[in-house]
């Protein structure tokens, strides 16, 4: 049992131990990425996806002035596909290679497993703490990484309630606690407009990008996000679970299946400001991979194919970039220090 009877526990609790339990949690104990798995990220979709952000990593070193030592830091390595790609798609450009050094943060036992035995590549080390990055310039990529941690969210009905996991003759259910509106914007780290009647954000994921802004105001470098996520003021309930590819019921599948919410990216936006990163870019999945060329590139892989290989690269293209599939609904989100006027994609 995740709960005892008749305990209680914060919803960013209850998220945590479904996924994160060291013996028990959901992305320690499995792979998830895939058909056989709960679900798909663009890298297993189509190569082209990560020789794109190769093509955007390797142009935006040159605007960093191509220091002789970079870090390239994959958040949440995933089964590995996305780095395994890009260091195939590096091998062209031998001046960038020799001054990269890859890092894959990965809180899973299992899927480190998984990657070390798709990546083996001396250029890539491991870690579970991004302080153990060299004290260099350092480009962190983001895709589906900040959607799989844990949240909060707290509801206005005259009071501010937070929600919780209570556990009744042994079945979950939701119950809201009363909580003070100071206490919410401590964690927050702004205040509370009185037209707010609900707030979903995660504090773990607060932290994560406050050490990654510190890292690249001091340093340089810069962060891309990439998430499914919305860009309004108001916030909205969007935690979901996933299984086989479907939305189920959060507590039927506690362990075996994802626990996920959607970014929204006007919130990270603002708090990337307050941490100070002057530069801010904001576009759609389908937009930065077509200004980054996408479609010219399967154009070229697919000039001497079969009809039916061509339908696949097409159809997989379709699907990054279609606004009823991946196009719209995923963001991408850049941020930099405000000297490099670094445009790309955007």
């Amino acid at each position: 049992m995740i709960l005892k009877n008749k305990n209680k526990i914060t919803l960013d609790k209850f998220i945590s131990r479904a996924l994160y339990d060291k013996s028990k949690g959901y992305y320690m104990k499995k792979n998830p990425i895939g058909k056989k798995g709960d679900f798909i990220t663009a890298p297993n979709i189509s190569i082209m996806f990560s020789e794109i952000l190769a093509i955007w990593t390797v142009a935006f070193w040159e605007k960093l002035k191509t220091p002789k030592k970079i870090n390239i830091v994959d958040l949440g390595g995933g089964n590995g596909e996305m780095i395994c790609q890009i260091l195939k798609s590096i091998k062209i450009f031998n001046n960038f290679k020799s001054c990269a050094k890859f890092y894959i943060f990965e809180k899973s036992p299992f899927l480190k497993k998984v990657q070390k035995k798709k990546i083996q590549d001396n250029q890539v080390v491991w870690i579970d703490n991004l302080k153990k990055i060299s004290n260099n310039p350092t480009i962190f990529i983001a895709n589906e990484f900040f959607d799989a941690f844990p949240i909060k969210q707290f509801t206005k009905n005259k009071n501010w309630y937070e929600k919780f996991v209570y556990s009744k003759k042994n079945k979950l259910q939701f119950i809201d606690i009363k909580i003070k509106k100071s206490k919410i914007e401590n964690m927050l780290g702004q205040k509370i407009s009185k037209n707010n009647k609900f707030i979903e954000f995660s504090p773990s994921a607060l932290k994560i990008l406050n050490i990654i802004s510190k890292k690249v105001k001091k340093y340089n470098g810069g962060i891309l996000i990439i998430d499914y996520g919305y860009n309004k003021k108001s916030m909205f309930n969007t935690l979901q679970s996933v299984k086989n590819h479907k939305k189920i019921n959060i507590f039927k599948e506690i362990y075996k299946s994802d626990i996920t919410h959607m970014l929204n990216f006007n919130f990270y936006k603002k708090k990337i400001k307050n941490m100070k990163l002057g530069s801010i870019k904001f576009t759609t999945q389908r937009q930065f991979l077509l200004k980054m060329g996408i479609q010219e590139r399967a154009d070229i892989i697919s000039k001497n194919l079969s009809f039916s290989q061509k339908v696949d690269i097409y159809y997989r293209l379709k699907r990054l970039i279609d606004n009823k599939e991946m196009g719209s609904l995923f963001k991408v989100l850049f941020a930099t220090n405000k000297q490099n006027k670094f445009n790309l994609g955007f």
